[in-house]
């Protein structure tokens, strides 16, 4: 399969984050004494780089803009499993708290599979381009109200296979794929509950990391995702999610070797000062198979967060 250098990818990839922290710095300065979010409102950054929970978007935007300010995050985070390790960064910059834009990359180490896949040191990166709009209520001014905050978004992936590029497709994987999501954040602050619900329309296979689309089914899937956290104080949150997750390579010519199961996840998190969090989870990511060392992969998700 014929593919541009990750050379180049990684280029641009780095020159669009500089332009997106360069344009968002600029406009900080003006905003710098304004009071912006309340902490730990505007959610962590998610592995897709959208401002949320750890797995799923939220209807927030990064950073701690308010209306006529700009907003800007970066954050890095760390997946570890029994088999696989997964290492993701990007950055997020906001305008009055309506409009979000991300960029993100991961970098998906497959461990002990690759090598008895006969490909050693394999990993599978993948680059993404988030766009997200605010279109309905105010997390926080509706608190006191039903109305949940509401936005539409878009996930663009762009997936570099290496070595299992040409087995997935022969599964019928393309090596490319958008999500497209509506989510909506209801925020009690009363009661200090945040509770999100997200709608994916996905192709999506393990996230983009083995394509999207598959012999199996390449039709688009509407994906629920649910998000729910308590603030225990200010600055520190405990809370849950699910993220259901289509099948698109299952039955396939490896039989049902790679059906995909739902994620799910329990996390802490801090925000030891307003410009700083720290998200640990313990994550249960189903069957990622072929797996050497356990069938199901469980383990740790650490991230941490910058947000201006």
């Amino acid at each position: 399969m014929p593919r541009r250098s990750s050379r180049i990818q990684t280029g641009t990839l780095a020159l669009a984050a500089l332009v997106l922290a360069t344009g968002a710095q600029s406009a900080l300065a003006q905003g710098a004494n304004r009071s912006g979010k309340l902490l730990l409102t505007s959610g962590v950054s998610s592995i897709d780089g959208a401002a949320g929970g750890g797995l799923t978007p939220w209807a927030v935007t990064g950073g701690y803009a308010t209306e006529g300010q700009f907003g800007a995050s970066a954050y890095a985070t760390r997946v570890k499993t029994s088999d696989y390790a997964l290492t993701g960064y990007g950055v997020a910059a906001s305008y009055g708290d309506r409009i979000e834009l991300s960029i993100a990359r991961q970098d998906f180490d497959t461990g002990p599979t690759g090598p008895a896949l006969g490909l050693p040191g394999l990993h599978l990166r993948q680059n993404i381009f988030g766009a997200k709009l605010r279109v309905a209520g105010d997390a926080v001014l509706d608190s006191d109200t039903l109305m949940p905050q509401i936005a539409i978004g878009a996930l663009y992936k762009d997936l570099d296979a290496a070595g299992l590029a040409p087995t997935l497709t022969a599964l019928g994987a393309k090596d490319s794929g958008t999500d497209v999501y509506v989510s909506a954040t209801k925020l009690f602050l009363a009661q200090g509950v945040l509770v999100n619900l997200t709608l994916r329309a996905t192709k999506a296979n393990q996230n983009g990391l083995l394509g999207f689309g598959g012999t199996a089914s390449d039709s688009v899937k509407l994906q629920p995702e649910i998000s729910l956290a308590w603030l225990l104080r200010k600055d520190l949150a405990i809370g849950a999610e699910y993220r259901a997750k289509p099948d698109n390579l299952n039955p396939s010519i490896l039989g049902d070797g790679l059906k995909e199961d739902d994620w799910k996840d329990v996390f802490v998190a801090w925000a030891p000062s307003k410009h700083l969090s720290l998200t640990l989870a313990y994550v249960d990511l189903g069957k990622i198979v072929p797996a050497v060392v356990s069938k199901r992969q469980k383990g740790a998700y650490l991230s941490a967060q910058l947000a201006f």
